[in-house]
């Protein structure tokens, strides 16, 4: 289909008005063209404007997700929840695949092993896959994933596309962006407490529309 969203003529007005309230109640809210479309349909899948000062990008992150994308980089999740929102179909069409292993009976069986999470082993396991370099990552559940891909930054020298972390909780979720903030990887986050997977799934069908619109 030459719309791979296989939206009806009914749900593409319904989503164009939504996106225009979103642009008039949004105001001047100071982001960049191309950044405003990944944070404006965060707030479309949230219906949370508070997004507009919670999203916070690197300056090369939108070019580096588009580009990652346009290539057919992997795309790695810390949770199965994350797969089930993405279109497979709209990321096959540049040569993308999607990973999660955070349920392998192997990563299981580490984690308890080494008292550690089942979310830290999945993205080590990725790593020994070759997956994780230029790939794009995505944490919207686990901050200890996110502490994890921050480590192999900082001493393996890990070079992902783009991570998009956006873990939402209690314990370490803030505190795991405020470290990803700080590293020399092009990322998304979503300061504080808030975010989810449905907002990491927002952020990549953002970055997918940017690849047909010839973003750079």
């Amino acid at each position: 289909m030459s719309d791979m969203r296989q939206m009806t003529a009914l749900g593409r007005r319904i989503e164009d008005e939504s996106f225009s309230i979103i642009d008039q109640e949004a105001g001047d809210h100071g982001h960049p063209p191309a950044e405003w479309q990944v944070v404006r349909r965060v707030i479309h899948a949230t219906a949370d404007f508070e997004f507009s000062q919670l999203v916070r990008y690197s300056p090369d992150a939108i070019a580096s997700g588009v580009a990652a994308l346009r290539r057919g980089a992997p795309v790695v999740a810390d949770v199965k929840m994350i797969l089930a929102g993405l279109s497979e179909e709209r990321l096959a069409a540049h040569g993308s695949r999607t990973h999660c292993f955070i349920s392998d009976e192997d990563v299981i069986a580490e984690a308890k092993a080494r008292n550690s999470t089942r979310a830290i082993e999945a993205m080590r396991k990725a790593h020994r896959q070759g997956l994780l370099d230029g790939a794009i990552i995505l944490v919207g559940n686990a901050p200890t994933a996110l502490l994890e891909v921050a480590r192999m930054v900082r001493e393996e020298g890990l070079r992902p596309g783009l991570v998009v972390g956006v873990p939402v909780g209690f314990v370490s979720a803030a505190e795991s962006k405020e470290v990803l903030l700080g590293l020399p990887v092009p990322h998304v986050v979503t300061r504080g407490r808030k975010g989810g997977s449905t907002i990491a799934v927002a952020i990549v069908h953002a970055l997918l529309l940017l690849t047909k619109e010839g973003a750079s």
